[in-house]
């Protein structure tokens, strides 16, 4: 993945760019071949006689590098990166990808295949050229490519030989006014001094430093920071296991998958992205007039994120549908009016931020509190949002149980002692309703709905969220109970009960580290690091991690990079690693 908090993009492990919505996250795509079964939507630099291939990413930046080897030994450095940087005051995130070809050794014969598209039609977009661009008129917007490479061959596809380094820069209608190779070398140095000045600023555990930093970067680069938005991951309809059917676009804001995301860069010290998540949410609050929130929203707010297919695309291996929006968004979640409260509850205690939480916001937090209060108890859809039934999911009314439990925390810290106590009363009853309903005699657990029999790994959370406490019998009862009846192997399942599409096939990755945490709260570290170790071996090569596994032969499926699986990681390493004290 490269990007900049305005676009992003996926590079294949060929180095083909083959997948990027431009002008934003959740625009069409421009690249698309991750989910084509034709042989268009990719900007491809291929090495003639290839024979090896070789990626990473430059130390603590996400500057992309690729090396291709050709059989008489020649090497060929693909540079791929998105402009992000400070400028005037303010970060410069240019709707921009560069992409740099240098010559390591030799005398490399490369062939270059452009091929965007005008949208989700997939259509070719029709052209115009000068000298040195060819613009492409898409649907939305038109795209021009600036280069110092030879123009006609790269346009006819026809191979020459590299004896220089060439610059493509793909961006907005714009002419470039300065050396093509002069600007990609000073934004690339620019942006590698951005990125290492960021990850420095990192506080960052002891061990498993290199995974945390990437998947840190990772979640930053999910952030739309014109609005504050973070979306749940790059790409729609990579399906979670072959063949299924469970096809969704994740390019929009769950309120849900943010919390989590912000919450786990807010414990490596960086909050600026919470700030920008705080931002969001008091405008989407502010726009209800009745205070109902959806489970997500568009990366600009929008509210409608109606469902359609774009059926010119094949799918990702041939495997359609695939989906343009997200009819998750009229279902009712309960579980949203205690993430936005949690998400909101650092700002009242964290003195390091530029706009701590006030009395205003804390108002607008307790009408959503209200809510919580008349929902705790009522059906809805759940946290796996399951399309064809509604029940008293103990997630969602242990999430409104929190959103009570942090207005307590955060009246004490305003000096309202009259709402704490009110709160505080609120939260008691919700807990006892959960303790009552939710029990299970017969599994000695907790279990996914009031008064059903099925087991949910989200409610591993329990300790996480203070619910119970890691010694509690009833918390070690479910961990043991969730384990039994949904660990396969080493990996945990979300659930497995048949849903709308029937039972699931593969693991949930942030489940398998919420159960890492689960086992190291209640005192099973050794085990706990042994299945850390082994989710990172799971990593693809650059340390990124997808949504589902296939627990049987260890393939990713799902969107990518997911943000839920990369939070995982983070809050798993920082309840595992060894403190800096005592390392050194």
């Amino acid at each position: 993945m490269i990007g900049n908090g305005q676009i992003n993009g996926l590079i294949d492990p060929l180095g083909r760019l083959v997948w990027a919505c431009l002008p934003r996250f959740d625009a069409e795509p421009a690249f698309s071949r991750l989910v084509d079964s034709q042989d268009r939507g990719h900007f491809s630099i291929e090495l003639c006689d290839q024979c090896a291939v070789s990626q990473s990413y430059h130390p603590n930046t996400a500057v992309l590098s690729t090396e291709l080897t050709d059989r008489y030994g020649a090497i060929l450095r693909i540079i791929d990166f998105c402009p992000r940087f400070r400028q005037y005051d303010r970060t410069y995130r240019p709707v921009m990808i560069i992409r740099r070809v240098e010559v390591v050794r030799g005398h490399p014969v490369i062939r270059t295949r452009l091929r965007p598209v005008s949208g989700w039609d997939a259509s070719a977009p029709s052209t115009t050229r000068g000298s040195n661009h060819v613009r492409f008129l898409r649907h939305d917007q038109v795209l021009r490519v600036t280069t110092d490479a030879p123009l006609t061959h790269v346009l006819d596809e026809t191979p020459f030989v590299v004896d220089a380094t060439m610059t493509f820069i793909l961006g907005p209608d714009e002419s470039v006014k300065e050396s093509v190779e002069a600007m990609g070398r000073r934004f690339l140095e620019q942006t590698e001094m951005y990125w290492r000045d960021w990850t420095r600023s990192l506080a960052i555990p002891f061990d498993w430093q290199q995974a945390v930093i990437r998947a840190a970067i990772t979640l930053k680069l999910s952030a739309y920071e014109d609005t504050g938005a973070v979306i749940a991951a790059a790409t729609t309809s990579i399906p979670e296991a072959a063949d299924s059917g469970r096809n969704w676009d994740y390019r929009y804001c769950w309120l849900r998958d943010a919390y989590f995301t912000v919450h786990a860069l807010n414990r490596l010290g960086a909050t600026r992205t919470m700030e920008g998540f705080l931002r969001y949410i008091i405008n989407l609050v502010a726009a209800s007039g009745d205070h109902r929130l959806q489970p997500l929203y568009g990366i600009g707010g929008e509210r409608r994120i109606e469902e359609t297919t774009a059926d010119a695309l094949g799918g990702y291996r041939g495997m359609g549908p695939v989906r343009v929006g997200n009819a998750a968004y009229y279902q009712v979640q309960h579980d949203v009016y205690g993430t936005v409260i949690l998400a909101a509850t650092q700002a009242f205690f964290d003195a390091r931020l530029e706009r701590p939480g006030d009395q205003a916001l804390y108002q607008r937090l307790c009408a959503l509190g209200e809510e919580a209060i008349r929902h705790h108890d009522q059906p809805d859809a759940g946290i796996w949002e399951y399309r064809g039934r509604a029940r008293v999911h103990t997630y969602s009314a242990m999430m409104c149980w929190a959103a009570c439990d942090r207005l307590r925390r955060i009246a004490e810290q305003l000096g309202l002692d009259a709402d704490a106590g009110y709160w505080s009363g609120q939260a008691a009853t919700i807990h006892a309703t959960v303790c009552r309903e939710a029990w299970s005699d017969t599994h000695n657990a907790f279990v996914e709905s009031f008064g059903g029999d099925s087991l949910d790994a989200s409610l591993l959370l329990m300790h996480e969220l203070g619910f119970l406490a890691a010694d509690d019998p009833r918390f070690i009862g479910t961990v043991e109970a969730i384990e039994a009846h949904l660990r396969r192997g080493d990996h945990l399942f979300r659930y497995a009960a048949a849903d709308d599409f029937g039972r699931p096939e593969n693991a949930f990755n942030i489940c398998t580290f919420w159960f890492i945490d689960a086992l190291q709260a209640i005192g099973r570290h050794d085990e706990a690091r042994r299945l850390f170790e082994n989710m990172l071996g799971h990593r693809t090569r650059l340390g990124l991690l997808s949504e589902d596994l296939d627990a049987n032969h260890g393939e990713l499926w799902g969107n990518f990079p997911q943000t839920y699986s990369m939070v995982g990681l983070i809050n798993s390493a920082m309840h595992l690693s060894r403190s800096w004290e005592e390392s050194l």
